[in-house]
């Protein structure tokens, strides 16, 4: 699709919004996502498959906005949920249990109860530990877990360290010896519903060979346990598909939907995805506004321009050393293009959203910063007691709040100090407090 956020008049849009609209209406930092972009990527995959399409399940930690898994689930979409907490906002947000798989490796009893309960669809099972903590709590309160078992094939995704999930040194999912172990002790355990089987294998990725190279993993692992007769009705995937930051492909869906469409063919697999930067990822931006501009005073030094936005709030750039594209909102000054660091008001040397960038700036300019949907509000934090930003969704023409900015009030609202005590503080050194 052509892309929502496009410039107008020499001034960016959000679909059919001023991006200087929505920044005096809600102020800056914010994040705006459009929801055209959403639901035309989420019909994009499913049309890629035809008339066999997968059951997707949004993978909600990329962006857990409530009106965002509200989008999704009115477009019939279920959910990959890797905490309690996530659990509880798919369901705030009107989506069905049934249609819900909790992955993570630290399910608490706390959060497996709460599953249980209810019931969701599929257990995404992720170690031996977890299998038998399932079982005694599937049995404590009567029930039958649904599992799948989450497979780590050992298959480089050839991706960033950090968001490589499938290699033999990542904490995710149980090899493939394990894990047909642990198929066929479900097989024999009345707790427990045999549904599936899972892998994913990493983030960002950006050709189908490691994905085909796990399909046929888990392939060969249906057939072993087929001919013990013990069935498989479900095959997941994961997420990870790849988008476009800078200079890179972006994934070729298609391609990988006729690739799997062939080998499952002649298998009444049902197929799962949990699909979730590629959903969102380039339909959102984060405005940001400068503050000042530090310009170096000797060669050998950096020119800084300091934005209301942080690491606190887009946190890719220093987590993963990610590029986002960095442009003015309104292209309106006659300032000269110069190589600048953005950079923001955090106590630490790390705090950046991008460095090096030749730019036209001057104090009080908009940015833009692309490419936020994804693992951007949902990272960020109140570090140096900043507070987070606000979430707006635009529709069209209309734009609309759906999350406010915090307040200190907000930040402050569940702590509190320690009860007074004055004969304590007496007796405390004048160093100490006992002024």
């Amino acid at each position: 699709m052509t892309s929502p956020f496009r410039q107008r008049d020499g001034e960016l849009h959000v679909e059919s919004v001023a991006a200087t609209r929505i920044a005096e209406q809600f102020g800056t930092p914010t994040y705006v996502y459009s929801r055209a972009y959403f639901e035309n990527r989420y019909r994009r995959l499913l049309d890629a498959f035809g008339d066999r399409p997968p059951a997707i399940r949004y993978a909600v930690k990329a962006n857990s906005n409530l009106a965002v898994l509200d989008l999704f689930a009115r477009l019939g979409s279920g959910f990959d949920i890797v905490s309690g907490g996530e659990l509880e906002r798919v369901l705030q947000a009107g989506g069905d249990p049934a249609r819900i798989v909790f992955s993570g490796v630290g399910k608490t009893g706390e959060e497996l109860d709460f599953a249980l309960k209810l019931p969701i669809e599929c257990f995404n099972v992720e170690s031996e530990a977890e299998f038998d903590r399932l079982i005694e709590h599937a049995g404590r309160l009567g029930r039958t877990a649904p599992i799948s078992i989450r497979v780590n094939p050992d298959i480089d995704a050839n991706t960033h360290p950090y968001i490589s999930t499938g290699l033999k040194e990542n904490k995710f999912g149980v090899p493939v010896g394990l894990a047909l172990r642990l198929y066929r002790r479900a097989h024999v355990t009345p707790e427990l519903e045999i549904t599936g089987i899972d892998c994913h294998i990493g983030s960002q990725i950006a050709d189908l060979k490691p994905l085909m190279d796990a399909l046929e993993t888990l392939l060969s692992m249906v057939d072993t346990l087929a001919a013990e007769a013990i069935e498989i009705r479900h095959i997941d995937l994961g997420g990870g598909l790849g988008v476009r930051y800078r200079n890179e492909p972006d994934f070729d869906v298609e391609a990988y939907a006729a690739a799997i469409r062939k080998r499952l063919a002649d298998r009444p697999l049902q197929l799962m995805l949990e699909p979730g930067r590629f959903l969102v990822a380039n339909g959102g931006i984060l405005l940001t506004r400068v503050e000042y501009l530090k310009p170096a005073s000797a060669p050998e030094q950096r020119n800084f321009a300091i934005v209301d936005a942080a690491m606190n709030d887009l946190i890719r750039p220093t987590l993963y050393q990610a590029w986002h594209d960095v442009e003015r909102v309104a292209d309106a000054s006659d300032a000269t293009e110069t190589r600048w660091d953005l950079v923001g008001p955090i106590c630490e040397s790390g705090d950046f959203l991008c460095r090096d960038r030749p730019l036209r700036l001057a104090a009080g300019d908009l940015l833009c910063v692309r490419s936020a949907g994804a693992y951007g509000f949902a990272q960020s934090s109140n570090y140096n007691s900043r507070n987070r930003a606000a979430e707006v969704l635009v529709d069209g023409d209309a734009s609309y709040l759906i999350r406010r900015r915090e307040t200190p009030r907000d930040q402050l609202a569940l702590e509190s100090v320690l009860p007074a005590d004055p004969a304590a503080t007496r007796s405390l050194p004048k160093d100490a407090g006992g002024r």
